[in-house]
């Protein structure tokens, strides 16, 4: 019996594994989140991993479910440096901004902590999609200040919201962007018996 578990609140990523067609139990992460590298592929691989390590520790036990945690994580890059999620709406501004007109990169970090018959594992992998942002006025960036959508989100901006009039086009896969490149977590458990 498998007992999958998804170490994140995250309303999108929980829509998206959903489409997988597995039943599973969100139990997000709440330890403080370590960063030690400026490299977005790192910082999204160690981050999901720190969050699958988390949950799985605690949920570890001697039955005899297989235990399947996933972590994830996304960052935006714009010209090798991480947008993270806004700190105030100036913050939001100079994000939006500096997108607006020209390309960046979000990278998703997916990291499966899973038992098997020889103990515990961990497989980890990351994405990286290449989204093209249409110039946008003062006022397009003020009215979208203005809703809720930027404030929770890395890069301040959510794909599938809002925001989406603005994007011109994807290079990748629109997954990544939103939270969790579901194709390849799907191939990649299907590889490792997991699914």
């Amino acid at each position: 019996m498998m007992r999958y578990v998804l170490a994140s609140a995250s309303p999108r990523r929980r829509q998206l594994l959903g489409s997988l067609g597995i039943n599973f139990e969100i139990i997000p992460a709440t330890d403080d989140e370590h960063i030690t590298s400026d490299v977005p592929s790192e910082v999204v691989t160690s981050l999901s991993q720190q969050k699958a390590k988390e949950i799985f520790h605690k949920l570890l036990t001697d039955n005899k479910d297989t235990l399947v945690v996933i972590g994830s994580d996304t960052v935006v890059s714009y010209k090798e440096k991480i947008l993270g999620k806004p700190t105030d709406r100036e913050d939001a501004k100079r994000m939006i901004q500096s997108i607006a007109g020209d390309t960046h990169e979000v990278y998703t970090g997916v990291t499966l902590m899973y038992t098997d018959e020889t103990g515990s594992k961990e497989f980890s992998f990351y994405e990286c999609t290449k989204v093209r942002v249409f110039p946008m006025t003062d006022s397009e960036i003020e009215d979208y200040l203005n809703t809720d959508e930027p404030y929770d989100k890395a890069g301040a901006y959510g794909i599938q919201g809002i925001f989406g009039k603005y994007v011109e086009g994807i290079d990748g896969d629109y997954n990544c962007v939103v939270g969790l490149p579901v194709a390849r977590l799907y191939q990649e458990m299907k590889k490792l018996k997991l699914i």
